[in-house]
């Protein structure tokens, strides 16, 4: 087979073509990108039910992740009964998280613990800060804060009580403590225990490492986030943007300010996986967010990435798969909703002499962060009850009066080639001569292989007013399978989106941004599968998905170079700076291919070395593990001679070819 390489410029590759899209699904954020190690850490927790007919309820379960304990001599006392635990309102630390604990202890020893999801777990020689709130009801001994496994002691440290002040108040006092362990320590429960009899009151307690990124993000998790090369981060959601019902939605406002004055919320994938057979009550029914990474904190992950901000809001609609909840688009409560676009979009870009820039400054960032685009809405459809259109042009009349720049991301549903979504792109193609209607529509698709390697040509013939913005895929080769199969992420399923992409990547004059979903999975914790990265609470390991989008981001170059045809998956462009061809080339089928690659005249060749980089397994069927990634890519040099190329089987391979045009 011959790939004639035209001396033709093709479609510039925008610089955030490959990005990335984060969601708290999966126990992505709360018991993930959060480093925060402590669960249910200021006792709000909930526990969440229903679905039978769209009916949900939050039933609060604040002592959850939480139990009593002890360690005291005689092994046959009951903490249960040597220890109080109590949830209570009336002075809180912050009034944005009403309750807190009263533990009532009637002898030394004992004490209460957190199960911190799979447990405790410490590097060695790693500092990890401690931090909770404490007041004095009754007791005027110590504390014991340690780490408990198999019910005894492996790690403690005490730490006096502080005294009342002058008039003999017992105020809430905040105690930081610094801890460390010279050996590895996993699977503990984290505890407090009394010295003696007493009462004392607790709220907000939390544990990072210190190597965590800003004092908030998992160091090896925000890590391989940057090696993905992002050009654009789009956050939080997803369809908690929307929620299961409308005060279960994602505020912005919620998420700002210090950890103690971020309010709890229920997670709307806490309801994932609810039917008649587990009584609409599923194992995730406590999945929730503390918000310990907010918008400020988004904001913060874009700049260590290096990539454009693209947050999302919601349009006063709940999540549509879940809810029939809705404000109507002529009832002036819309109006609130609209004006969270607006103060998201001051807090991001105003000077600080405003409100929002003030309070960006206040939180550590003087200088704006630049904002250039938002989402209205999540994968909402028009239907006579959601009204979407009519929203949509609502939501821009106004965000545009006050920020005329700012380029808005369209929804076309959750699926492709339905009748609404073909009716979403007329609304959006009726309003192609409206300057800055819409800069992208955001469009999904979760397939299985066959149909990624049969629609290759997808983009090939759509209209290029319009930007598109392919915003969640992921070819799912298991079909929509039980939850927690890692398995799923296989070498087949990533060779159809390597393939895919070559097909995006040669249409980016209309596909100007594309981002893979969803993006993390606690192992254990998933509510969806496939996903690009997992992870336990030790480490995570990179799918073969994860090395196909980082393939593609380290050798995107400029621009597009013409193809005389295409007979398999392809896709060439050109790297100005480092002055070579890179050629994109996927096998997915079981025999050798035998390539031979031609050159227009005006190429000229600078020697017959090019730079391999393949990415390939012996079954379709291979996946990796923690511990384990047998698929990964092999960077080596090789010798073109007459431009011959041999590519193996089930391969995704990427030739860097110095090379410059007469």
């Amino acid at each position: 087979m011959e790939l004639n390489i035209k001396n033709k410029t093709g479609p510039v590759i925008p610089k955030e073509f490959m990005g990335l899209f984060i969601e708290d699904i999966n126990y992505a954020i709360d018991g993930g990108l959060h480093a925060e190690m402590i669960e249910n850490r200021d006792f709000e927790s909930m526990d969440v039910f229903g679905g039978d007919g769209m009916d949900y309820y939050a039933r609060y379960d604040g002592l959850y992740a939480w139990d009593t304990c002890g360690i005291a001599k005689d092994e046959t006392a009951c903490p249960d009964k040597q220890i109080r635990l109590d949830l209570v309102q009336a002075s809180p630390v912050n009034e944005n998280s009403p309750h807190y604990l009263r533990a009532a202890a009637s002898s030394g020893g004992f004490g209460f613990c957190n199960q911190a999801y799979d447990g405790i777990y410490m590097k060695p020689d790693l500092c990890y800060t401690i931090v909770f709130y404490a007041r004095r009801v009754k007791h005027d001994g110590k504390l014991t804060v340690a780490l408990l496994k198999d019910g005894a002691v492996v790690l403690e440290i005490k730490t006096e009580l502080k005294k009342p002040d002058q008039s003999g108040w017992n105020r809430w006092e905040k105690y930081e403590l610094q801890v460390s362990s010279a050996r590895e320590i996993r699977g503990a429960s984290f505890a407090v225990l009394f010295d003696q009899p007493g009462i004392l009151e607790f709220d907000h307690f939390s544990m990072m490492p210190a190597d965590a990124l800003f004092g908030v993000f998992r160091k090896d998790l925000a890590e391989l986030l940057k090696d993905l090369h992002p050009g654009f981060l789009r956050f939080p959601g997803g369809c908690i943007v929307e929620g299961a019902t409308l005060s279960n939605r994602y505020r912005f406002q919620d998420t700002l300010g210090n950890r103690e004055a971020r309010r709890h919320n229920w997670n709307r994938w806490a309801l994932h996986g609810n039917d008649e057979s587990n009584a609409y009550h599923s194992r995730y029914s406590h999945y929730g967010q503390t918000y310990g990474i907010g918008f400020y904190e988004y904001f913060l992950l874009c700049e260590y990435l290096g990539a454009k901000p693209l947050p999302v809001l919601g349009v006063g609609l709940a999540c549509q798969f879940q809810s029939h909840e809705r404000i109507e688009p002529d009832d002036a409560r819309i109006y609130e909703y609209i004006q969270d676009y607006l103060d998201l979009i001051a807090f991001a870009n105003a000077g600080v002499d405003t409100k929002w820039g003030a309070l960006r400054a206040k939180m550590g960032h003087e200088e704006p962060f630049g904002l250039e685009m938002i989402g209205v809405g999540n994968e909402q459809w028009e239907d006579a009850d959601s009204r979407f259109f009519e929203r949509y042009v609502l939501f821009e009349k106004e965000i545009h009066r006050h920020y005329p720049k700012i380029r808005l991301i369209g929804t076309a549903g959750p699926e492709l080639a339905s009748d609404r979504f073909c009716e979403a792109w007329r609304f959006y193609q009726k309003h192609e001569r409206q300057e800055n209607f819409v800069y992208a529509v955001d469009e999904h698709c979760y397939s299985k292989p066959e149909w990624f390697l049969g629609h290759l040509d997808y983009f090939d013939q759509v209209s290029r007013k319009t930007k598109i913005f392919f915003g969640e895929y992921a070819a799912h080769p298991m079909g929509w399978m039980p939850m927690n199969r890692p398995e799923g992420n296989n070498l087949e399923g990533a060779l159809a989106e390597a393939a895919f992409l070559t097909g995006m990547a040669g249409n980016s004059d209309v596909v100007v941004m594309t981002c893979y979903a969803p993006l993390f999975a606690r192992i254990g914790y998933a509510q969806w599968n496939p996903d690009l990265i997992w992870f336990d609470e030790k480490e995570a390991y990179r799918t073969p998905n994860y090395y196909v989008q980082q393939m593609f981001a380290q050798n995107m170059g400029d621009y597009n170079i013409s193809i005389e045809k295409k007979p398999f998956p392809c896709q060439v462009s050109y790297d100005q700076k480092e002055k070579e061809l890179i050629v994109k080339i996927v096998n997915i089928s079981d025999q050798n291919k035998e390539i031979r690659l031609s050159f227009d005249h005006q190429w000229k060749r600078l020697g017959e070395s090019a730079t391999e980089i393949i990415l390939t397994g012996e079954h379709l069927a291979d996946y990796n593990g923690i511990g384990a990634e047998t698929v990964r890519p092999v960077q080596r040099k090789i010798t073109l001679m007459d431009g011959a190329y041999d590519i193996a089987p089930y391969t995704f391979a990427v030739l860097r070819i110095p090379a410059a045009a007469d």
